[in-house]
């Protein structure tokens, strides 16, 4: 199978976030199955859902030999080796993946939907995947991330520097 890219967003409001989302990306980087493409800055929001920390979000591009359902079950079984606990809906996590675009596939399925459907809304996905994929067209809308980022308000987004701790 030919390698697809993908998009993801990253998130984490528990614990030291800013390292758990650089751990994270070591993580899923698993040639030759997973290539890591490219990453972005990580921004600080305020967290959607019960109240609770401000979460840091980043969003990374990745190449795949996986299916969509395969990487999806890679996400979540890299989120729970973080120590992702599912309690409340939009609740703390210590590390979320969101599958946000497989290639210009539109799937739609009970535990899986591409491109991640909220993702026209979310200036904590838009922004981060502007700074890395701002040509990338949603397969649904036709747009392209960069003009649906302009669509958002983006005020309580704001950039922190790179993952990794650097400015």
């Amino acid at each position: 199978m030919a390698a697809i890219p993908c998009a993801i967003a990253l998130g984490s409001n528990l614990g030291d976030s800013r390292q758990i989302l650089h751990q994270a990306l070591s993580t899923l980087h698993n040639p030759p199955t997973i290539e890591l493409v490219a990453q972005s800055s990580v921004y600080q929001t305020v967290a959607i859902g019960p109240p609770q920390p401000d979460i840091l979000n980043a969003c990374a591009l990745l190449n795949t030999t996986l299916s969509a359902q395969a990487l999806l079950h890679q996400l979540l079984e890299t989120e729970q080796q973080f120590g992702r606990v599912r309690r409340d809906r939009w609740g703390p996590r210590t590390l979320d993946l969101d599958l946000i675009f497989y290639g210009q596939q539109i799937i739609i399925e009970p535990a899986l939907h591409i491109p991640h459907p909220l993702l026209r809304v979310r200036a904590f996905v838009l922004v981060p995947l502007a700074e890395i994929a701002p040509h990338w067209r949603d397969p649904v809308s036709g747009q392209s991330v960069q003009i649906l980022c302009q669509a958002v308000d983006r005020s309580g987004v704001q950039r922190l520097g790179q993952i990794s701790g650097k400015a």
